[in-house]
């Protein structure tokens, strides 16, 4: 027969078994609750419907342009002041761009003017300040203005094209010359890249590169090099600020010198027509284009004769061609080819 004893233990060992497996369940419930430290109620999460949803009138923008973000709070918090704010990384040094308040109806709209790419997003003026709790739902008592609200909305990304100011103008140099263009790019940051290009068949030949300076102002040099006419543009390719951005200059005539005479072509010519701006070469093909450039003007004449027949001369200009040039006996004259 067992003593007494053992059969007392025993039941207080079953006991406290018992406690055990009840207290399990207990903790499990008290980490899920509300109230407890590790999920307080200020970050509790807000339900989908109580989010602050905005719309941009764009996400690509120029240097400089108006965005627009418009959206619908609840009506409860009607007269809230919002702010527009940026950043050039999602979650790090936002900046306010614009305000205004919540009309009765819930709506709002925000404009403000935009240089850099970044994300923007609506808040409430004064949530997320040092000291402040966080907006959310919980974080309103029942009938507040705010109620049901979240404190900002989902940031979206916007991307900003650079500006480029380069004077553009016709460009009219001799072969070897150097050429320089000034300018500026915005925003003004120093050490970003910027490429002079010209037009060459159907792609863009890169002539020179520079850095910007102290308020983003840089200077190109090339020499310039083989005869004719091309279009230029300055391009900037992009970086993490701003967007690509393309700027066209005008053109460049490339010359070289040579010696021209004139003549009267009231008879035949040998290529059998007469251009209004005609010109006589010895050797070019007929109805060949060459731009001629004398003393500041510039005319672009046809080859519809032959000559002239004179040594050191390559030119013999007709009437209205050397009037347009100003031109009168022999000369110097550029040409582009």
């Amino acid at each position: 027969m067992r003593p007494k004893l053992n059969t007392r233990k025993a039941r207080l060992a079953y006991a406290g078994a018992g406690v055990s497996a009840l207290a399990i369940p207990a903790a499990a419930a008290a980490l899920n609750s509300p109230s407890s430290t590790a999920a307080p109620a200020s970050v509790a999460p807000v339900p989908a419907s109580t989010a602050l949803h905005v719309n941009l009138s764009r996400h690509r923008l120029g240097y400089g342009e108006r965005l627009a973000v418009t959206g619908n709070a609840s009506p409860a918090a009607a007269g809230r002041r919002m702010l527009l704010q940026f950043s050039s990384a999602a979650g790090s040094r936002w900046r306010s761009l614009a305000a205004t308040r919540v009309a009765p109806s819930g709506h709002f709209r925000l404009v403000a003017p935009v240089r850099r790419s970044g994300v923007v997003r609506v808040m409430y003026a004064g949530a997320g300040a040092p000291g402040s709790p966080a907006l959310t739902a919980n974080a309103f008592a029942p009938g507040s203005l705010s109620a049901g609200i979240t404190s900002a909305s989902v940031p979206q990304r916007v991307r900003v094209a650079a500006s480029l100011q380069v004077p553009a103008g016709a460009l009219n140099v001799l072969s070897g010359q150097a050429v320089e263009l000034r300018g500026r790019l915005l925003p003004g940051i120093a050490g970003r890249v910027v490429r002079l290009q010209a037009r060459t068949g159907h792609r863009w030949q890169t002539l020179a590169r520079a850095r910007t300076g102290a308020a983003g102002r840089f200077r190109l040099h090339y020499g310039a090099a083989g005869l004719g006419r091309r279009a230029l543009r300055v391009r900037f390719t992009g970086d993490r600020l701003n967007t690509r951005v393309s700027r066209p200059v005008g053109q460049v005539t490339v010359y070289r010198s040579s010696v021209a005479s004139w003549y009267e072509d009231a008879g035949a010519t040998a290529c059998g027509f007469h251009a209004y701006f005609g010109v006589a070469n010895r050797y070019l093909p007929c109805g060949t284009a060459v731009t001629f450039n004398a003393g500041g003007r510039t005319v672009t004449a046809i080859v519809d004769d032959r000559g002239p027949f004179v040594g050191g001369r390559e030119w013999d200009l007709n009437q209205n061609t050397a009037a347009a040039l100003g031109f009168g006996g022999v000369g110097a004259v550029w040409s582009s080819v």
